[in-house]
C-alpha cells in the first residue's frame, strides 16, 4: 500500500485493485465450468437470486400486509366497532411497516433505483410477477 492510500484523518482506505493473473483465471475458470457441470439447477438458482429480489420479494408482501392491515381497521371502525380488532390492524400495519424499510434499507439505493426501474420498464402486474401463471401451473390436474 502506498502513503498516500491512506487516510489517517478520516480513517479512509482505498483499496487497490490487482489483477488475476494467467494462471490464477483459468483455475478461477475452471472452478466455474465444474461448478456448471456438476449442478446446473443449483448454479442458475444461485445465479438468478440475489439480496436485492429476496428484499424486493419480502417488501411486495410487507406492502400486501400493510393494505391489509389497513382494511382490517376501517373495517373494525365503521361495521365491527370492535376496539381489538382495530389494533390489531394497526398493529399489522406498523409491523408491515417496520418489515419494509428494513428490507428497503437491505436493498439500498442502487437496489431500489433497479426494482423501480423494472417496475417502468414492465409494468405493475409483471413487475409483480405471474402469480397466476405459477398457481395454474402448481395445482394443474394431470389429464
Amino acid at each position: 500500500m502506498r502513503d498516500d492510500d491512506h487516510h489517517p484523518e478520516s480513517g479512509v482506505t482505498k483499496a487497490i485493485s490487482v489483477p488475476l493473473s494467467e494462471e490464477e483465471q483459468r483455475i478461477l475458470h475452471e472452478i466455474e465450468r465444474n461448478f456448471y457441470e456438476r449442478d446446473p439447477d443449483f448454479a442458475r438458482g444461485v445465479s438468478q437470486h440475489t439480496l436485492y429480489r429476496h428484499a424486493g420479494r419480502n417488501c411486495k408482501w410487507a406492502a400486501l400486509g400493510f393494505l391489509a392491515g389497513l382494511v382490517i381497521l376501517v373495517i373494525s371502525f365503521f361495521f365491527a366497532s370492535s376496539l381489538v380488532v382495530g389494533f390489531l390492524g394497526f398493529f399489522l400495519m406498523l409491523g408491515c411497516a417496520l418489515v419494509f424499510e428494513r428490507n428497503l434499507r437491505k436493498m439500498g439505493k442502487a437496489g431500489w433505483q433497479s426494482a423501480t426501474q423494472t417496475v417502468r420498464d414492465r409494468g405493475l402486474p409483471d413487475a409483480f410477477g405471474d402469480v397466476r401463471s405459477r398457481l395454474k401451473k402448481r395445482f394443474r390436474r394431470d389429464q
